[in-house]
C-alpha cells in the first residue's frame, strides 16, 4: 500500500516513538508532548492519510489500512522497534499496528483509546437505534426531495457533519469492533484515560487491560479526553518517559 505520509521529526539518537493524533486533529496535537520528550529519544509526529498535510486516502479505509500505511512509513524510517503513541483514533490505529505487524512495535502507549464498543443504558440502545433507522428511511427520499444537508444537520454528529470527504471513513472507524485485535496483542501497553472523559470513558481501558495480557492502566483524576493532552502534560510525559525507559531502554 503506497500512501504520502506527512511527519515531522525531533530529538535525537535513542529510542524510536512515533505519534498518532485523534479524529479531526493533525500532528500538532502531539507536538507539545513530543517535544518534551525530545530529549528522551527521537520522534516522529504523523499526519494521517486525510488529515494535516497528508492527502486523503482513495479508497473508504478501515483502520488496517491506516495501520499498514504507518507500517510502511515505520519501515522507511527505522530499522529498529518503535514505541507507538497515539490518543483516541489514534489508539485504533495503534492496535491494529500491535496486531498487524508485531515486529515493528515494541510497546504502545495509548491516551483515551478508542476501539471497543461504549457500554451504554437500554434506553439509550433503544433511542440511537431508532434515530438510526429514521435517518436510513429519510436518506431515501433524497431523490425525491429530503435536502441530504438538512440530514446532516439533523441527525449527524459533529465528526460526521465535518468529515467532508472522510465521512465514509469515519463510519467504518466507529463500527469497527477491536476487542478480537486487543486479544492478540502481547507487547507492553500502557493505557492512560482521563477520569471525566466521556467521549472515550475508563471503562474502555478497564476492559482493554483485561483483554492485552501485558497492560498497565493508569485513570487521571479530573481530566476529560482532550485536557489529558494538555492540562495533564507533565503527568503524561513523565509516564511516557518512564514507560519508554522499562519497555526500550532494557538491557
Amino acid at each position: 500500500m503506497s500512501q504520502d505520509i506527512y511527519f515531522e521529526i525531533t530529538g535525537q539518537d535513542g529510542p524510536k516513538l512515533f505519534w498518532g493524533h485523534g479524529w479531526g486533529q493533525n500532528l500538532q496535537a502531539f507536538k507539545p508532548l513530543a517535544e518534551s520528550l525530545k530529549g528522551s529519544g527521537q520522534h516522529w509526529l504523523v499526519d494521517f492519510p486525510g488529515f494535516g498535510q497528508s492527502p486523503v486516502p482513495e479508497e473508504a479505509w478501515g483502520t488496517e489500512d491506516y495501520a499498514d500505511a504507518l507500517a510502511e512509513t515505520i519501515k522507511s524510517q527505522t530499522d529498529e522497534k518503535i514505541l507507538w503513541v497515539g490518543h483516541s483514533f489514534g489508539c485504533r490505529v495503534g492496535l491494529q499496528l500491535a496486531a498487524r505487524h508485531p515486529d515493528l512495535i515494541a510497546g504502545l502507549c495509548l491516551i483515551a483509546g478508542a476501539g471497543l464498543p461504549r457500554k451504554r443504558p437500554l434506553w439509550h440502545k433503544v433511542y440511537y437505534g431508532l434515530r438510526v433507522e429514521i435517518f436510513k428511511l429519510l436518506k431515501k427520499m433524497i431523490p425525491f426531495g429530503v435536502s441530504e444537508d438538512w440530514l446532516m444537520k439533523k441527525f449527524g454528529s459533529a465528526d460526521y457533519k465535518n468529515a467532508g470527504p472522510l465521512r465514509q471513513i469515519l463510519v467504518n472507524v466507529v463500527n469497527e469492533d477491536l476487542t478480537r485485535i486487543a486479544e492478540t496483542i502481547s507487547c507492553p501497553t500502557l493505557l492512560i484515560y482521563g477520569e471525566k472523559d466521556t467521549e472515550t470513558p475508563p471503562d474502555i481501558g478497564h476492559r482493554l487491560k483485561k483483554l492485552i495480557p501485558n497492560a498497565d492502566l493508569v485513570v487521571m483524576e479530573g481530566h476529560d479526553h482532550y485536557s489529558i493532552l494538555t492540562t495533564a502534560h507533565h503527568q503524561v510525559v513523565r509516564r511516557i518517559h518512564n514507560f519508554m525507559k522499562e519497555t526500550m531502554e532494557k538491557p
